[in-house]
């Protein structure tokens, strides 16, 4: 549930469609390829990593079997790095499977520029050559400006360029889960 002050946020996806968006798409990423032996979820950091920590446990609740999972952190592979004065804070990345010949799904909460995922694909292939990235995010809102389209879908919520989508899960402090669309990019801070 938003803040007081963020009354200018919208419920767009409640925590029950989340939890279905969840499931739809790991039946999905199973129907794709039976072979599990070289399945491995990557998430970014950070509502990534919850998503993908997700999927895994779904995965495990259907097939009875736990695949490697994995995050990443882009702080240092962003491409408006330089454009920033603050300095970066760096969480990690945690890659404990081999990247080498693995089928990675590589998990996200919003697709929107394309850019982000850029930067993860980045850091993944540094360490190693995956024989396949396939990509999973909770809500594509469309505005890309890099050719990158998801494998798994959540939703697709077509927003204004000018709004913004805020993820909030419970394991990242929120008492509910939920998507909220902002009218205005600047209030998603708040």
């Amino acid at each position: 549930m938003p803040k007081a002050n963020q009354k200018n946020w919208k419920l767009v996806l409640d925590g029950e469609v989340i939890a279905r968006s969840i499931s739809r798409i790991t039946y999905e990423i199973l129907e794709k390829d039976r072979d599990l032996s070289r399945l491995a979820v990557v998430g970014i950091r950070t509502a990534g990593e919850v998503l993908g920590r997700r999927i895994c446990d779904r995965i495990a609740e259907i097939e009875n079997v736990r695949i490697p999972f994995g995050v990443i952190d882009i702080t240092l592979y962003r491409d408006d790095l330089s454009m920033s004065r603050a300095q970066p804070t760096l969480k990690g990345t945690e890659l404990p499977f081999a990247v080498t010949g693995a089928r990675i799904v590589l998990v996200d909460d919003v697709l929107f520029t394309g850019r982000t995922i850029r930067a993860a694909l980045d850091a993944i292939i540094d360490f190693g050559r995956p024989a396949r990235v396939e990509l999973a995010v909770l809500v594509d809102r469309g505005h890309r400006e890099l050719p990158i389209r998801a494998d798994y879908v959540g939703k697709n919520l077509p927003s204004e360029k000018h709004q913004a989508l805020r993820v909030r899960l419970k394991e990242l402090g929120a008492d509910e889960d939920g998507v909220y669309l902002v009218q205005s990019a600047k209030e998603v801070n708040k």
